[in-house]
């Protein structure tokens, strides 16, 4: 391993992102979904909410209410996420923030769900901005679905107020924390045949030209009813729509956005896309979901610029893995789930790897997010397929590894990485060049605020490489 070239991650054409926790399942850490996946997302999505004036906060108001007659899912006086325990009174020891720290370390960004009381104050909203100032970047979406009726905070405030304290929100929150980009995420347009009106228009109008980005959240199929009743034929609390008809939808929401903003481009993303397996079962669940990204990448216009997977590991049937009913911290794979690795490592959703020079040790290596980054790329030979492939450390780095296309995350504790699992599945016929890249996201999940830049970066210098052992033969030889 004599060269050594420095490499930049970039975005990709759509960013793949996923889902992981909500009021359907609790959240799977990210050593465990890596080694499902095979790859880190570009962003993990995060579902809380902060209702600090209600009777029942900071409890989950399931939890706090588990004795009351509630017998649909957005029955309770707040809704049922995670309770986001930072702001005025809170810290950040304890959640979203354990979470957060852990999406990082393993080189992805967070995007933060967060439905919140349009009555909280400006000095609230500010200490939310300072709560996500080290965190790099940060997707926040505020009070999504917001032209919807479900939500506490759209029956305690009109179309018009919930518009008014999303701008609001954007302006206090960025004040403290520039690092933070703002999600609108709205119905977009609905109806087909007004192609050129998105839902409550009027009254977004203002928060569409404020937002950073654009988003809309669409399911090809849906049982809102989960978990009070079963989705059977000729029921009311579930529905299928058509691929394309969905498709469309989101796309002409980009397009009225735009001309809300004169004409101007903004990044556009699907914050939650599924079929519900529940209405469609799970072959028919795949095929819809491989469907939409196969008219994506037909499509000439690349006009969406992130999907996020809603979401790892569900109660019910929108997840790639079902919860073990006897024991909540298993998951059992469902189809679905290989249908997303394939989709994953479509080009369209990979992000770009450049080579801009061969360097020497010792390399500062900068993350700047999980689409701008600067690591370094070592070739590797091998003389055939390995039956052993390890790098072996001496130092306490926090690293993302690359090779063969599969990722691989070692920890400060850890001393050896096994590689073997980058050639499961796709074994050498005979001898190989390839590479190891090895990029450095932040150790503690938060960048150092102490540097010039360190709102946007984190930076980490790597003394020395690792020690590969590659042998393409057993230990001991057969005797046979």
């Amino acid at each position: 391993m004599s060269n050594i070239y420095s490499i930049i991650m970039g975005k990709a054409v759509c960013a793949a992102d996923l889902g992981d926790g909500s009021e359907r399942g609790e959240y799977v850490g990210q050593d465990y979904i890596l080694s499902r996946l095979g790859r880190p997302m570009r962003s993990i999505s995060l579902m809380y909410c902060y209702y600090p004036f209600d009777e029942h906060w900071p409890a989950r108001i399931s939890e706090a209410m588990k004795d009351a007659d509630v017998n649909e899912p957005w029955g309770y006086p707040y809704d049922d996420y995670f309770p986001y325990l930072g702001g005025i009174g809170g810290n950040t020891d304890s959640e979203p923030f354990i979470s957060m720290r852990d999406i990082r370390r393993h080189g992805q960004d967070v995007t933060l769900t967060l439905t919140i009381d349009p009555a909280v104050t400006d000095e609230m909203l500010a200490a939310i901005g300072r709560d996500l100032r080290p965190f790099g970047r940060v997707f926040l979406r505020i009070n999504h679905e917001a032209t919807g009726n479900w939500f506490s905070f759209n029956k305690r405030a009109t179309y018009q107020e919930v518009a008014d304290f999303y701008c609001r929100a954007c302006r206090l929150i960025k004040a403290e924390a520039p690092n933070v980009s703002t999600v609108l995420c709205i119905g977009g347009v609905e109806d087909l045949s007004k192609p050129d009106e998105i839902v409550m228009e009027k009254e977004f109008a203002q928060a569409v030209r404020d937002t950073d980005i654009w988003s809309v959240d669409k399911y090809l199929a849906l049982h809102w009813g989960w978990p009070f009743d079963t989705a059977e034929p000729g029921g009311h609390s579930h529905r299928r729509w058509s691929v394309k008809e969905i498709y469309t939808a989101a796309k002409l929401s980009q397009k009225r956005f735009s001309e809300l903003c004169g004409g101007s481009r903004k990044p556009m993303v699907m914050s939650e896309l599924n079929a519900d397996g529940d209405v469609t079962g799970p072959y028919e669940q795949c095929d819809m979901l491989s469907l939409f990204c196969d008219m994506l990448e037909d499509d000439p216009d690349h006009w969406l610029d992130g999907l996020c997977f809603y979401q790892f590991r569900d109660r019910g049937r929108l997840g790639l893995e079902i919860q073990d009913p006897n024991d909540l911290s298993v998951g059992a794979e469902q189809p679905v789930m290989e249908t997303f690795r394939e989709i994953i490592r479509r080009e369209r959703f990979m992000p770009s790897v450049t080579r801009t020079g061969e360097i020497t040790l010792p390399v500062t290596l900068r993350w700047g997010s999980s689409e701008d980054a600067e690591g370094i790329e070592i070739p590797v030979h091998l003389d055939s397929d390995p039956v052993f492939l390890e790098a072996v450390f001496k130092d306490d780095s926090n690293l993302m590894l690359e090779i063969n296309g599969r990722w691989f995350y070692k920890s400060p504790t850890a001393k050896v990485i096994d590689l073997m699992p980058a050639f499961f599945g796709s074994r050498l016929s005979g001898p190989a060049d390839m590479t190891l890249r090895i990029f450095a996201p932040p150790a503690t999940g938060e960048n150092d605020l102490s540097a010039k830049d360190g709102v946007f970066n984190y930076y980490y210098t790597l003394n020395e490489l690792p020690e590969l052992r590659i042998r393409t033969a057993p230990t001991e030889p057969t005797e046979d």
